[in-house]
């Protein structure tokens, strides 16, 4: 999956517990007709994608969504959901996306004017 947007965000990575499990959060902007504010995780390694991009920014993160259950103490159990960013690439305005190449116009074609109406149509539809 993939969101798409401007970074409106890009947050500190930040270290938790003794085993030093990193996050770091980035926040993207969609550009539709409503547009959507999207917390983004990145966590471990994955944080370091980020030090290259900027609050304006326009985007494509590929992300994946994960969800965990957790059993409180009165035993209610919760559910929990986070987006989980893997990779990100800067866009440019006006560019073709990568790894789409840029195709053009269909050359525009005169209508055949050597037809007969005597000629048998074959086609079975």
């Amino acid at each position: 999956m993939e969101v798409q947007g401007k970074v409106k965000l890009v947050g500190e990575a930040q270290t938790f517990g003794s085993n030093g499990f990193r996050k770091r959060e980035l926040v993207v902007t969609t550009e539709e007709q409503y547009p959507q504010h999207i917390l983004v995780e990145f966590v471990q390694d994955k944080c370091d994608l980020l030090n290259n991009y900027q609050v304006g920014q326009d985007v494509k993160v590929s992300i994946n969504l994960r969800g965990r259950e957790w059993v409180n103490p009165q035993g209610e159990t919760k559910y929990f959901n986070s987006v989980q960013g893997w990779r990100i690439e800067a866009l440019q305005a006006g560019a073709p996306q990568a790894g789409m190449p840029e195709v053009p116009p269909a050359p525009a074609f005169e209508p055949a004017t050597d037809v007969k109406s005597e000629d048998h149509d074959d086609l079975p539809f």
